[in-house]
């Protein structure tokens, strides 16, 4: 048997280092060639570490949340035949081997109930290793895991002990109001997952807790900290970074898209079935591509480092999307060359990608401005936060039927609030008002979005 040593690959185009999302695998555990053993970030895009070979987990090289640099030692395996760790390495390896079970999977783990699985590994591999020469088959988790189920107001845990589960578990029982020291984990080491939260208003809802009562008013307890890792840390990284380094104007201009609805609609009555439906979102792109050809200031990055305002010829929409990690700006490129039906299957596209994890680390990068909406939600105003190093975005909040004064008569209209923020220090506050009011020339009279 031998140690093989999987490194950080280098994932291009300069990252230095990668932080870890999750991991697949646990000490212990059988891996195949090719089995997906961890994800990394880096950027906004996630990517999946597979196994080079097949073998048993012997550590893992970080911990959830932790950054490693390319080349850094992500895992251990051991493996049939030499490995590629051998000499003074292996020498080292197998005094390690020797160590105390309860010791190694401490220092390498590090949360508490993966660690127990660990040690409990160890030690029956011990004894069966004393036994017979035979391989001990797995063991099962302990603690958690091994617990009856129940819904009443008792603790699944012991006091202190933290409950396992993933941020997008923790997010979703936070918004069903479950506290998580009270939900069933049949995950490994106990870990909960959607399915156990699923399960467990199920037995809420069937009278589980107190027989049915009434828990509306029950006294509530207890604090749940997470760790912000991923692409939440990403994004509150990048966000403190563009409000710290930019002094953002935001300027919210009332605009009347009745024309435009009745357009959509028309359109999409002739060539929706053909072509797809429009939405909004389309026109309004094809809308700030038209408007930048007079204001090109705007479709810039500033590297505010070297003092530098790069314009750029190409429009490269980036268009922020909710998913349930969190906010991601997948990026349309070349919107100047798309016609509304083109960008709209584009921007459906690359969101699917988003919100399934599947984006690429190029369609995540590279805009030169950006389009954010709230969608139905939008609200009366926002001030959105700039995409740096961009210079300026643009917000869109929802339209509502406003009584408008129209001839000298009181008409409905469907109306819209575009909010916008700029980059005040290379953007002048009339220049991004005109700017503003050259999209909204486009959208009040739709027909010109059309026009060259």
């Amino acid at each position: 048997m031998g140690i093989h040593v999987i490194k950080m690959p280098d994932l291009g185009e300069g990252i230095a280092e990668v932080e870890v999302v999750a991991w697949h695998v646990k000490p212990g555990d059988t891996v195949k060639e090719d089995q997906v053993l961890a994800d990394v970030m880096t950027d906004k895009a996630t990517v999946e570490i597979p196994s080079p070979v097949a073998g048993t987990i012997t550590s893992l090289g970080g911990e959830v949340g932790q950054a490693l640099a390319v080349g850094a030692e992500l895992i251990r395996l051991e493996v049939e035949g030499a490995g590629n760790y051998s000499g003074e390495q292996a020498r080292q390896q197998k005094e390690q081997a020797k160590a105390p079970a309860a010791t190694a999977p401490a220092e390498e783990v590090g949360d508490p109930q993966l660690e127990a699985v660990a040690q409990a590994e160890a030690k029956q591999g011990a004894t069966a290793k004393a036994a017979a020469p035979a391989a001990a088959p797995p063991p099962k988790a302990p603690a958690p895991q091994q617990r009856s189920y129940q819904n009443g107001p008792t603790p699944m845990r012991a006091e202190g002990e933290k409950p396992l589960a993933a941020p997008a578990v923790r997010q979703r029982a936070w918004d069903l109001g479950i506290e998580l020291q009270f939900v069933h984990g049949t995950g490994p080491a106990g870990r909960i997952t959607h399915a156990d939260l699923d399960a467990h208003v199920a037995g809420r809802r069937g009278g589980g807790q107190g027989g049915g009562s009434d828990n509306r008013y029950a006294k509530r307890d207890g604090e749940h900290a997470a760790p912000v890792i991923g692409l939440r840390r990403k994004i509150a990284e990048k966000m403190q970074e563009a409000k710290r380094q930019i002094p953002h104007f935001t300027y919210v201009e009332e605009i009347d898209v009745t024309e435009l609805e009745l357009l959509r609609a028309q359109l999409n009555a002739r060539y929706g079935a053909e072509r797809g439906k429009l939405t909004f979102l389309p026109l309004l792109m094809r809308a700030v591509v038209l408007a930048l050809r007079q204001y090109p200031m705007m479709n810039a990055r500033f590297d505010d480092a070297n003092n530098i305002l790069t314009q750029y010829d190409p429009v490269h929409l980036g268009i922020a999307a909710q998913t349930d990690a969190g906010l991601m700006v997948p990026v349309v490129r070349h919107a100047e060359a798309r016609d509304p039906w083109d960008s709209a299957q584009e921007v459906a596209r690359l969101a699917d990608a988003a919100r399934t994890g599947k984006a690429t680390r190029d369609e995540l990068t590279g805009s030169t401005i950006t389009i954010t909406s709230l969608g139905p939600l939008g609200g009366i105003v926002t001030t959105p936060v700039i995409n740096r190093p961009e210079v300026a975005i643009i917000g869109t909040n929802r339209i509502v039927d406003r009584p408008v004064i129209k001839d000298g008569a009181m008409v409905a209209r469907k109306m819209m609030n575009l909010s916008s923020s700029f980059d005040h220090r290379v953007i002048d506050g009339q220049v991004a008002a005109k700017f503003i009011q050259a999209i909204r020339g486009y959208l009040e009279t739709p027909a010109t979005i059309f026009v060259e």
